[in-house]
């Protein structure tokens, strides 16, 4: 069982920057694959970013390669996600996602789930 807790959204202008932080209870937390999703309002969740397990490779949805980047701490374990340069189009819920197998970019593929965070991007 893992339980994530996420921290660090907010309000920011467009073109800030905003650092997103996921922390996992358990001790086995380099043998999941961690990932970031979003929603917005009347929207699907939708896949942002991933760190496969050990940190072995690192995945971005195209809407924000070059903007954000994940990493993790597996000492803290502690997932990150820095998004940089915001858009208006970045306003959504973020949740961070875990599971023990490889990386994917279906939601409905990870097991544990946080509680989100609203990160709001003014224009």
């Amino acid at each position: 069982q893992v339980q994530l807790v996420e921290s660090g959204g907010g309000l920011v202008q467009a073109g800030g920057s905003l650092r997103l932080s996921c922390a996992a209870s358990g001790r086995t937390f380099s043998s999941y694959t961690m990932a970031w999703f979003r929603q917005a309002p009347g929207k699907e969740r939708e896949f942002v970013a991933a760190s496969s397990r050990r940190g072995g490779g690192t995945y971005y949805a195209d809407s924000v390669k070059g903007r954000f980047t994940i990493s993790r701490d597996n000492v803290k374990n502690t997932v990150y996600l820095q998004m940089n340069s915001l858009k208006p189009e970045d306003t959504a819920v973020y949740y961070c996602a875990a599971r023990q197998g490889v990386v994917t970019a279906r939601f409905d593929d990870y097991d544990y789930w946080g509680q989100g965070t609203q990160v709001t991007v003014s224009s």
